[in-house]
């Protein structure tokens, strides 16, 4: 079930940094790094 991913650049919209994401970003939708995303999770 694993294999390669196509991963894609983006810039964090929290932080500003730059990361890779496992899908391509759509724009006006923000992208967050992991540690970002974490913080921005439902639970």
């Amino acid at each position: 079930m694993g294999g390669d991913r196509e991963m894609f650049d983006a810039v964090c919209a929290d932080c500003g940094q730059p990361c890779q994401v496992p899908f391509k970003p759509t724009e006006g939708r923000p992208v967050y790094c992991r540690d970002c995303f974490s913080k921005h999770r439902k639970f």
